[in-house]
């Protein structure tokens, strides 16, 4: 049964309500007195944060729906001002199109200038657009990876990254002072301040990521996914302008499904999720295999086996082959290079090898974007990665395009010359020490489990973890390295090894990010398999300590 309180805020919510599926469920839920569900949509709230809103879909500030969006669309009008010029993509997710649209409709009532892409398109195409537009912000409409009855909605600033703080704590407070949606003005698409954008905007995109320096052999199998997701068609493009051969593509997975029926997560990185990318891999004897996430910022690598078969590459070995590619394809002394706390340390040994300056920042590619001047190559474990070249950085955010193409380059030069990406890993591990990574998550129902696991690990850190000693132990809440605090915690372990562990910013999960770092001697193969058992080790101690 719900209080009167409960029912109240709901009909107030339901009076502004534009939206009639959203309506249709708070009635029903209304009459049939279901408390436990209104509490569950009425009792919190999304929080405007810097990776913006992401929830499921439903009615109520703790979902995403047309009220939330465009409470979010106010809140951003009144930090940017009238005048200003927004530009706004979507994905091909429920109700991304209608998101944007009312995004746009909010923005020029308020006096703004909205363009919105012409269709479903790969975020990093709204994050081009934002520079090459000379736009003030950029809004996208995404929940990425997430699963299928989740939406999103994403800020990026003037520079074509995603925003950082102070800007989300004034857009957070500009949304608490926006009254009821149905009062605010609203714009329509025949207005002089809102433009649809045409093909032209992907056909500057393209121009830009064909330039990537990416080499110039072309001979490759390349089996691709976009895993339901809106990726296809611009990934193809970019393939055959820069003069590839279009990959071949799932079938079953080729064209935007909101419902993502072949997965169970939208994923590359979720066991499963790259199962029909392999099998049509097997079939046509792919040099490469390259999937893109539903909204295309991310990219996943898989290669052929010596002894037949296919693996997936790590973010990380990923990272380090296109760190090491473009530090190769430029030159100049203020080239910079950047990751985060919990990608490998290997970039940076990379880095050093050439003379080239290194970074590290805080997980999420907000901050990667905020490294510093001459940045050329920026990547997360996560898949994400930026590649530039001499001239810049076309993509201020982590692009699965530019991203798949210069792994194509990569790969079509070393098939060039009798070799594959586990061979060019080899060469990396041979100079500078193996360095494997793999990762602990551990999904809750109940946030506080999270809470109550970080207080453990800061209240009595481990002696030892894996077998190796614990040398040094960081609480990143209090900042470290000139780094601002986040919620998580760092062990340094003998030998070089490293455990970070962290709240995700977008999914009820907790993070462990593992690396150990093993001297080559011998084969690598020999190598590699003494780290899966120390990987091994430290996830079985690991586990212990957390509680979880």
């Amino acid at each position: 049964m719900m209080s009167s309180d409960l029912a109240g805020l709901a009909r107030s919510w339901l009076a502004q309500d534009p939206d009639p599926d959203t309506r249709a469920e708070l009635e029903k839920l209304l009459e049939s007195d279901d408390g436990d569900a209104l509490r569950e949509r009425f009792g919190s709230r999304l929080e405007f944060g810097t990776a913006g809103l992401r929830g499921e879909l439903g009615a109520g500030p703790n979902r995403m729906n047309r009220v939330t969006v465009m409470r979010a669309a106010a809140g951003l009008a009144r930090v940017l001002g009238p005048g200003k010029h927004v530009v706004i993509g979507y994905d091909a997710r429920h109700k991304s199109d209608t998101f944007a649209h009312d995004t746009a409709a909010v923005l020029t009532g308020a006096g703004l200038r909205a363009s919105v892409l012409p269709r479903p398109l790969p975020t990093p195409v709204l994050a081009f657009a934002v520079r090459h537009l000379g736009a003030d912000a950029g809004v996208t409409v995404t929940a990425s990876h997430n699963p299928p009855r989740d939406n999103g909605y994403k800020v990026y600033w003037g520079d074509g990254s995603q925003i950082v703080p102070p800007v989300d704590a004034e857009i957070s407070a500009a949304i608490d002072a926006t009254g009821p949606v149905s009062e605010l003005p609203l714009g329509s698409p025949g207005d002089p301040a809102w433009s649809e954008l045409d093909d032209g905007i992907v056909a500057a995109y393209l121009e830009a990521v064909v330039a990537l320096p990416i080499g110039d052999a072309r001979e490759l199998r390349v089996a691709y996914t976009p895993l339901h997701g809106v990726g296809g068609d611009t990934l193809a493009r970019a393939f055959v302008t820069a003069g590839f051969d279009a990959p071949a593509t799932v079938e079953a997975q080729a064209e935007p499904d909101p419902d993502f029926p072949t997965v169970a997560f939208p994923n590359p990185e979720e066991p499963g999720a790259m199962d029909l990318a392999l099998e049509l891999a097997e079939r046509v004897g792919a040099d490469l295999v390259l999937a893109n996430d539903p909204d295309a910022d991310r990219c996943a690598v898989g290669v052929p086996l010596p002894g037949g078969g296919y693996r997936m590459l790590t973010g990380d070995e990923v990272g380090a082959l296109l760190g090491e590619h473009v530090i190769r394809q430029t030159s100049g002394d203020g080239r910079l290079v950047a990751t985060t706390i919990v990608s490998s340390s290997l970039l940076g040994k990379i880095a050093a090898g050439y003379g080239v300056r290194y970074a590290e920042t805080l997980t999420g590619f907000k901050w990667i974007m905020k490294a510093g001047a001459g940045l050329l190559f920026g990547y997360e474990e996560a898949l994400g990665y930026s590649v530039g070249s001499g001239l810049g950085l076309p993509v201020h955010d982590k692009d699965g395009i530019g991203a798949a193409l210069t792994v194509a380059g990569i790969a079509a030069r070393a098939k060039l010359e009798g070799r594959g990406l586990l061979d060019l890993l080899d060469d990396l591990a041979r100079r500078h020490g193996l360095h494997a990574t793999s990762q602990l998550s551990f999904r809750v129902a109940d946030l506080s489990l999270i809470t109550g696991a970080m207080a453990r690990l800061r209240s009595a850190p481990p002696a030892r973890l894996g077998g190796r000693e614990v040398e040094a132990a960081d609480d990143l809440s209090l900042g470290t390295g000139g780094l601002p605090p986040t919620d998580g915690v760092r062990y340094h372990l003998a030998g070089g090894a490293r455990v970070v562990v962290r709240p995700s910013g977008t999914e009820p999960k907790l993070k462990c990010y593992l690396e150990v770092v093993v001297p080559v001697t011998g084969e690598v193969s020999a190598a590699r398999a003494r780290a899966v058992r120390d990987l091994d080790a430290l996830k079985t101690d690991l586990t212990e300590a957390l509680g979880l």
